[in-house]
């Protein structure tokens, strides 16, 4: 599903307004101290019971974000058997839905692609890989602990943009933002 320009830049400032409200300054990013510092409560599906595993496998295999409006919680369910980059992803594509609000969405195709846009900029923003000046996806994947085909994905947005850095710099405030609050990982 096609997200639109503005929703993109919209859901890029998000990313950088989120690691500075919860000082996120070091990569590779961890989702689950973000999580935490969130007020997110962790549920891997291995501390399920029975019949909550088979619901939770119902909803989803990967994991699933859970508004509790009664406790005023938010909750994270996540299947920790997975391999440890897919969960990594899992639990910020599952960030990016409590973020941008997701909570009674119609348009759940729309939130999906919205979810997996941020949690791939998250993981590997823009301006971060083009401080590292990688030449291959394995670059990415070394620097930023991602799966090789989360990488992929990572690298080829990082290719779309290099033109553009390379011609006018860095110039969007989310993304100065961004190269400012990580500026000691460096």
């Amino acid at each position: 599903m096609k997200i639109d320009d503005d929703r993109y830049e919209y859901i890029k400032a998000e990313v950088a307004a989120l690691f500075e409200r919860y000082n996120v300054n070091k990569w590779p990013i961890d989702p689950f101290v973000l999580a935490k510092r969130m007020g997110c409560q962790l549920e891997p599906y291995s501390s399920l019971d029975e019949y909550r595993l088979k619901t939770a496998l119902t909803v989803s295999k990967d994991g699933f974000f859970l508004e509790d409006r009664c406790n005023n919680r938010e909750h994270i369910f996540y299947n920790d058997k997975m391999n440890k980059n897919r969960v990594k992803m899992t639990v910020m594509h599952e960030i990016g839905h409590a973020v941008l609000g997701h909570h009674n969405w119609i348009n759940q195709e729309l939130a999906e692609a919205e979810a997996n846009f941020f949690a791939k900029y998250a993981l590997a923003p823009p301006p971060l890989v083009h401080l590292i000046k990688p030449s291959c996806p394995s670059d990415v994947a070394r620097a930023f602990s991602l799966s090789y085909e989360a990488a992929q994905y990572a690298y080829n947005y990082y290719l779309k943009l290099k033109y553009w850095y390379l011609k006018y710099g860095i110039s969007r405030d989310y993304e100065q933002r961004l190269l400012t609050l990580f500026a000691q990982a460096v």
